[in-house]
């Protein structure tokens, strides 16, 4: 008898797949299953198109995804995903949901049904180098005139990265993820309007790009990744991935990125840096309050696998206890509170205590259908930005439009 294959799109990330492929041996060890599994991974594009535009979640082809929340409420809607809710009753996931933060069981929920489990999880944060901080600090009080600390404001943020950029060290302040991909440039033009004390949508939940705080934001943006000098200069071709890999190998003192980045960089074995990394919440506009975005990745199950049980039985083993753990010591960063309080992660992430306080100041991100399509606008603008001259106010009202025009055709 053939065995059965679960075929996984996975981002592309080489320890999601590491992972996948030794929880997958433990659960067939733990339950005897006969069965195999296909980790695919793909870049951000890749996977949104393979599992939605190709319909390979609806067709059969592709029987767990790899979902980001973003992506959730349009996966719902059009029927890509199989609800889990009557599979979870019978066989419910390890202590869910209590085991995961609350902020952790909101995107994946529609109308009470389920429709994933978390798997990867990370809020933004400042992420810095311990080494750098404590080496320069009295050099860095004889050039400022005050006590070097960790940046609190994005001023701060900025007279701190442009001490510590060296390019004949082969070292910049910052690395940004610009890379058009609708990722990291969407999340970070949203944690500039937050952390400026603005919202990104109006009290009818609808985008508004155009607010005081989305200029300031997107002007800072942009000055931030082209003139400043402070910016590792791969920044433009740089996704999240690459720019945590470039923080690893030791270019860059800060950055603001996802948490996970700091976990791996403190942890690899390769890494320079290792051992030298602490994370911090994200910079601020003065007289406002720290503000960072929480997206989360779950594994769903594909509405047209033809093995449905299969995967859930092995979605719940992967997301149990143990599983979570060994997630996070592989790279990721598993979604359990009690996976942070560990003491075997707490010695490879002297820091993960930290993630009850970043999740207490992180949002999440809208909960809407035309998200991604939201997100393409944003992308697209802050694209213009930096590679152009043109205002950027005009640049963020012509990406209104676009959001009209978005909400007048649904």
């Amino acid at each position: 008898m053939t065995r059965p294959v679960l075929r996984v799109a996975v981002r592309r990330f080489d320890q999601f797949e590491t992972a996948l492929r030794k929880q997958f041996a433990d659960f067939r060890a733990a339950t005897g299953e006969d069965a195999l599994i296909e980790p695919v991974q793909m870049d951000i594009e890749d996977l949104s198109d393979a599992m939605f535009v190709r319909g390979g979640l609806k067709n059969g082809e592709i029987d767990i995804g790899y979902v980001v929340t973003d992506w959730l409420p349009m996966a719902v809607g059009d029927g890509h995903l199989a609800d889990l809710t009557e599979l979870g009753r019978s066989a419910p996931a390890e202590g869910a949901p209590d085991c995961w933060p609350a902020c952790l069981q909101t995107q994946q929920q529609v109308d009470g049904h389920w429709y994933g489990l978390p798997f990867h999880d990370g809020p933004q944060c400042l992420i810095y180098r311990t080494d750098l901080f404590g080496d320069a600090a009295a050099r860095f009080a004889d050039r400022r005139g005050r006590a070097l600390t960790i940046p609190e404001t994005w001023d701060e943020f900025v007279e701190v990265a442009r001490f510590f950029t060296d390019p004949e060290a082969g070292r910049w302040g910052t690395i940004v993820a610009s890379y058009p991909d609708a990722h990291n440039t969407v999340y970070d033009f949203c944690a500039q309007i937050w952390s400026r004390g603005g919202a990104l949508t109006d009290a009818a939940g609808k985008p508004d790009l155009t607010s005081a705080e989305a200029l300031a934001g997107l002007d800072f943006y942009r000055w931030l990744v082209r003139e400043s000098g402070v910016v590792h200069p791969a920044a433009l071709r740089t996704d999240s991935v690459g720019s945590g890999a470039l923080f690893s190998n030791g270019e860059a003192a800060m950055m603001t990125n996802w948490f996970g980045f700091a976990a791996n960089a403190a942890g690899a074995a390769d890494s320079p840096v290792r051992g030298k990394v602490d994370v911090a919440p994200m910079p601020h506009a003065p007289g406002e309050a720290s503000a960072a975005v929480l997206v989360y990745w779950v594994l769903a199950i594909g509405s047209g696998s033809r093995h449905k049980d299969l995967a859930w039985r092995f979605i719940r083993h992967a997301t149990n206890a143990p599983m979570d753990k060994l997630l996070t010591l592989e790279g990721g960063i598993g979604c359990r509170s009690a996976t942070w309080a560990d003491p075997d992660v707490a010695r490879m992430i002297p820091f993960a205590g930290q993630m009850d306080r970043l999740h207490g100041l992180a949002r999440l991100m809208p909960a809407d259908r035309r998200l991604p399509e939201v997100a393409a606008i944003i992308d697209n603008a802050v694209a213009e930005s930096l590679a152009g001259d043109e205002a950027t106010a005009e640049i963020l009202e012509r990406a209104q439009n676009k959001v009209e025009q978005l909400w007048r055709g649904a």
